[in-house]
């Protein structure tokens, strides 16, 4: 079956609700938050129809512990799949507008967390950028949206300039919060009589 490409649906996020409920009860108490990233949770993106999910775990025993409940649930689990620290889940899909899930889950505290929630956050918040991206994705599919077998490889230059600009978005953003906190408190403190 080939890999393609489709216009925003916005069906996948209803698709990411359904799921997360479903993996809070396969993966507890392992997990405290999960999260929508890749390019389906970004709106007017092109994207693969598979949603991309990431968890952050308490701590990776649990998970581990939860296993064979995910694979009762029809995920393949395919351990760290070539990133250290991380579990990796995936299934396919029976639904129209989602052809699978894939499952990412790293412990809470992990700079992979950070690095997936700020490329979609920068997308979210460029739109000129999200714009670009999905231009390039086009231009790398064929008849239909269909992906040649090198797609990965001949957008990871630009995904990787896509990380560090979104890496450092949002180190500012965070540096402007800390900023913004502090300075709140300082007016508080100030005003204490």
């Amino acid at each position: 079956m080939s890999k393609v490409i489709r216009a925003h649906d916005s069906c996948w996020r209803a698709a990411f609700d359904a799921e997360a409920s479903r993996l809070r009860v396969l993966l507890a108490p392992a997990v405290p938050s999960i999260h929508h990233i890749g390019s389906t949770a970004v709106p007017g993106i092109f994207a693969k129809p598979i949603i991309d999910m990431l968890v952050e775990a308490a701590d990776m025993s649990s998970v581990d512990a939860c296993s064979s409940a995910m694979e009762g649930a029809g995920y393949a689990a395919r351990g760290e799949y070539g990133i250290p620290g991380r579990r990796y889940f995936s299934r396919k899909s029976v639904q129209v507008s989602v052809t699978g899930f894939h499952v990412h889950v790293y412990e809470r505290g992990s700079s992979h967390i950070d690095r997936h929630l700020a490329f979609r956050d920068y997308l979210l918040a460029r739109p000129d950028v999200a714009a670009v991206y999905t231009t390039l994705k086009r231009s790398l599919a064929g008849d239909g949206g269909v992906l040649s077998a090198d797609y990965q490889a001949r957008k990871s230059d630009f995904v990787a300039s896509i990380e560090r600009a979104a890496i450092e978005f949002a180190r500012k953003r965070q540096n402007g919060a800390a900023l913004a906190i502090s300075a709140a408190s300082s007016i508080r403190a100030s005003e204490a009589p």
